[in-house]
């Protein structure tokens, strides 16, 4: 397997020059001519990508390096995109972590280090843009250490000209280079001014290394050099493990320091054979590939992104994903960023697309011959906002059904709802742009306009007071006419014992094949109460009426029944009920002030806070908020902290509603 393509994440928070990077890699390698800019780029390679200026999906390239070949999936830094990363990891060997030295953007590169951490990846810190840094490289590397659990390994430092970075010096190599711009960087002689700074980074970073190492730890006391040879392979061994991050620096937009990461990536990166062993996937058995990504295209089908971690694949084999279901590989191709190309298999390590694998969705494994167990399926966090959709067009109806379920099939953290008594179809996401760029996709490949406005509020009703009344109804028309006559109490129900039904009638006055009609009218009224809302929590009790031999009716009853019911409502002291959440907050503990004040904000009760588990320096505040006061919540919460703070919210009860709020309910109602 030494042959077998290597597959590299590049990840990383917010614009900190990820696609840069990717496009550093791919020229330095000889993939492209010239490094892309705009439409120009290999990543960011879709419509919605370029129009935002933000990476809003993952993009695949490949390219080969000394021999070796590698497959970099660039994920998307926005958290409101971070499925693409999630659905990537299980097929990962390694990532290239990409950050700035920005200390806002700090706990945003914690969230992706634990993700990568929980998920056991190999990592590389590459701080890019070194050549606009206003602070020491080791004051750098000190801001970024708290986002990090495992110790940051500082391989390099910098070669200052005129107060600006102008080339590195390799701490286990000993040996310095200078930057050129767009080309490889010179090797020189370790500046005599920066010798004695050289040993003193070094001693440290052997420090580090042999906090892993006993017999390093010796030498060191012994004031013994260690072999060159013997520091690689520590280096090698311990970032495989988990037990260092190793840190370079360079700018990807001048193409600087890139040939030093891709050695490193050559040397550090493990091979399939550990990811294997990571995933628990044996080495013998049958061609085995994992899905991390679906594409749906307006008029091209579906084309299932893979990697090959066991045997290979040809187009026209029949595959079984662990869900179950069968599938043919319509086509084997190439993928680098929008481009393809046909290929006649793919081979194990490599990273290539499946065209028209109907039936096996991302996350899956997939095998020949048997049902593969599922390896490792990315669940999505709990949406954060939501939209009401319809169709401009009556005709869009089925296409919309359709290509909502595409969308849905590429992103797992979108969903959707059918909410009846609202008569709304809700797509709920993870943010307003992550919404936007979905109904953008809807309408630019499947070419469905939708309209798309704040989803309403699941308002109810219910009565204060017992009240009774009785309802008649009479109707005479030619030949058989209609007839019904109930008298019914209603009194009011504890929250969320909901509606019941009891018949105290006596004598026959309402016929036995009728009090079932009596009941199904009671029900039929409560769907909208007198305020507009359907009624909850309250019992009806039928306690007189009379019939007409010919020309009472199941329909003249419920009639009655719901003649009846208005009247008693109306008497009964009608109070509005808004739905309340039980929310859970987390952010940094910086910004737990804040949450507690976007809460009250939103005529939110705080129940308590307390520290995040496993979370050092976070807090997760719990609050009660009603639904009305929740829209745009995860906009401010995500400006009070960096873009990091999130929320879960699921229902906890209904309270009743007054005033102000009320009117504004019931304008609802009326609209």
């Amino acid at each position: 397997m030494p042959g077998s393509a290597r597959c590299i994440g590049i990840v990383g928070p917010f614009q900190t020059g990820k696609t840069s990077l990717l496009e550093a890699l791919l020229h330095r390698t000889g993939g492209i001519e010239r490094m892309g800019k705009g439409a120009g780029r290999v990543g960011d390679a879709s419509p919605e990508a370029r129009d935002h200026e933000m990476s809003t999906e993952a993009n695949v390239a490949t390219a080969e390096f000394l021999g070796e070949r590698f497959a970099f999936v660039d994920c998307p830094g926005s958290i409101e995109f971070g499925q693409d990363m999630r659905d990537a990891l299980a097929v990962m060997d390694a990532a290239v972590v990409v950050c700035e030295p920005d200390e806002k953007k700090v706990p945003a590169l914690g969230l992706i280090l634990r993700e990568l951490e929980d998920a056991g990846i190999p990592r590389l810190l590459f701080i890019n843009k070194i050549d606009i840094a206003t602070q020491p490289l080791r004051d750098v590397v000190a801001l970024l250490q708290p986002a990090s659990r495992t110790p940051l390994l500082m391989r390099q430092i910098p070669i200052l000209q005129d107060g600006a970075t102008a080339g590195f010096i390799d701490l286990a190599l000993e040996r310095a280079f200078l930057y050129r711009r767009g080309s490889p960087s010179e090797p020189v002689e370790i500046p005599a001014a920066d010798l004695g700074r050289e040993k003193d980074s070094r001693f440290t970073m052997l420090e580090r290394l042999a906090d892993y190492d006993d017999n390093l730890m010796e030498d060191l006391i012994s004031e013994i050099e260690p072999a060159r040879e013997r520091v690689f392979g520590d280096i090698t061994a311990e970032n495989r493990a988990g037990q260092v991050v190793s840190v370079l620096f360079g700018s990807a937009e001048n193409e600087s320091g890139i040939t030093r990461l891709l050695k490193a990536l050559r040397h550090d990166a493990p091979r399939l054979a550990e990811t294997r062993a990571r995933l628990g996937v044996a080495p013998e058995g049958p061609a085995l590939a994992q899905v991390f990504k679906t594409q749906h295209t307006g008029f091209g089908g579906k084309l299932s992104l893979v990697r090959v971690l066991r045997g290979r694949f040809g187009e026209g084999e029949v595959v079984m994903g662990s869900a179950g279901e069968a599938g043919r590989i319509g086509a084997v191709v190439s993928v680098s960023g929008a481009r393809t190309g046909r290929l006649a298999e793919a081979g194990e390590g490599e990273v290539a697309g499946f065209a028209k694998l109907d039936g096996i969705g991302t996350g899956e494994a997939l095998a020949r011959d048997s049902r593969p167990e599922a390896l490792a399926a990315a669940v999505p966090p709990p949406p954060t906002c939501a939209l009401a959709l319809g169709v401009l067009d009556r005709k869009d109806d089925v296409r919309l059904s359709s290509s909502l379920a595409k969308l849905l099939e590429e992103d797992s953290s979108l969903s959707l709802a059918h909410h009846a008594d609202l008569g709304e179809m809700r797509l709920s996401g993870q943010g307003e742009m992550h919404l936007r760029v979905a109904l953008e996709r809807l309408e630019r490949r499947f070419q469905v306009k939708v309209s798309a406005s704040r989803p309403r509020v699941s308002y109810r009703e219910t009565i204060q007071a017992p009240a009774s009344a009785r309802g008649r109804h009479k109707k005479q028309t030619g030949g058989h006419g209609q007839f019904g006559d109930v008298a019914i109490e209603i009194r009011p129900l504890a929250r969320g014992e909901g509606f019941s039904f009891e018949d105290r009638i006596t004598g026959g006055v309402v016929p036995r094949q009728y009090i079932g009609s009596v009941e199904a009218g009671a029900r039929d009224f409560l769907q909208k109460g007198p305020l507009g809302f359907p009624v909850v929590d309250l019992a009806v009790t039928l306690t007189d009426g009379s019939y007409h031999n010919v020309d009472s009716s199941d329909a003249a009853f419920q009639a009655a029944a719901r003649l009846a019911m208005a009247e008693a409502l109306a008497k009964a002291r009608p109070v509005l009920l808004e739905p309340v959440l039980q929310v859970e907050i987390a952010v940094p503990s910086s910004a737990t002030a804040r949450a507690t004040t976007l809460v009250t904000g939103r005529r939110g009760q705080i129940l308590g806070f307390e520290p995040r588990e496993g979370w050092e320096g976070w807090d997760l505040v719990r609050a009660l908020i009603p639904e009305a006061e929740m829209d745009g919540l995860i906009v401010e919460l995500r400006s009070a902290t960096a873009g990091i703070g999130s929320y879960t919210a699921r229902f906890d009860h209904l309270a009743e509603l007054t005033g102000r709020q009320a009117e504004q309910a019931r304008m609802q109602a009326a609209g």
